[in-house]
């Protein structure tokens, strides 16, 4: 199911961004562009269409955009460009090479259009995530849309953490990059303890995100990596 939603999520980018570059498109033609029926594409060009993208229908001829229609740079925000970022991620580990491509490339036609400042965090959160999240893991935190936007934006962190021994405490953390492996991490900067520490998403029993901003930390994640391990 979730391979199927990432390949229609491609396909329908990859649509709209034909519709914008060629004058007249078949539904017969993007059929056999994308490898699906053509009842196929009819759905999706009303998904498009109920979605507000002003597509004419030329009887005998195709489809077009209205003349001078661009997706506009507001058309997503901020949380809708990280949760882009997430699927991007589960995509990379997927083992057809083809939609790979294909959704890579979508993702950087997305980023185009998107606000500077949202673009700069959207490949500020891209470099800070690595996922190998297993598509069946049950989903255990609420938290991650919240930490996206803080890591993204600097802000200080405020959390009731639950460590292994069953032992609450309450932490100040700047956040840096979020991981997962069979459970979501966070890695951030604990001003308690004055060193970078991980954070299991699932065990974080409260988080308020302050108001108060930290000073970014000037290096990638991969650089943290060489660093510390």
């Amino acid at each position: 199911m979730i391979d199927n939603d990432i390949k229609r999520i491609s396909r329908l980018t990859a649509i709209l961004t034909q519709l914008q570059t060629v004058r007249l498109l078949t539904a017969p033609n993007l059929a056999e562009k994308f490898g699906v029926s053509i009842r196929t594409i009819y759905r999706d060009i009303k998904a498009l269409e109920q979605a507000g993208v002003p597509i004419f229908t030329e009887e005998g001829k195709g489809y077009r955009l209205m003349e001078g229609y661009k997706i506009p740079p507001i058309m997503f925000t901020e949380n809708e460009a990280n949760a882009l970022i997430l699927v991007e991620q589960l995509v990379l580990k997927n083992k057809d090479a083809s939609l790979v491509k294909e959704y890579t490339e979508a993702v950087q036609k997305i980023k185009a259009v998107l606000k500077n400042d949202v673009k700069d965090k959207a490949n500020l959160l891209s470099d800070r995530t690595r996922n190998e999240l297993k598509l069946n893991t049950e989903r255990t935190s609420n938290n991650l849309t919240i930490l996206q936007h803080a890591l993204t934006n600097h802000y200080l962190v405020k959390i009731d953490y639950v460590n292994e021994a069953k032992k609450q405490s309450q932490r100040i953390i700047e956040p840096f990059a979020l991981l997962s492996t069979d459970d979501w991490l966070l890695i951030a900067w604990c001003r308690q303890r004055e060193e970078f520490r991980y954070f299991r998403l699932d065990r974080i029993a409260k988080l308020q995100v302050l108001s108060e901003k930290f000073t970014p930390h000037d290096m990638t994640l991969q650089e943290y990596f060489d660093k510390y391990y």
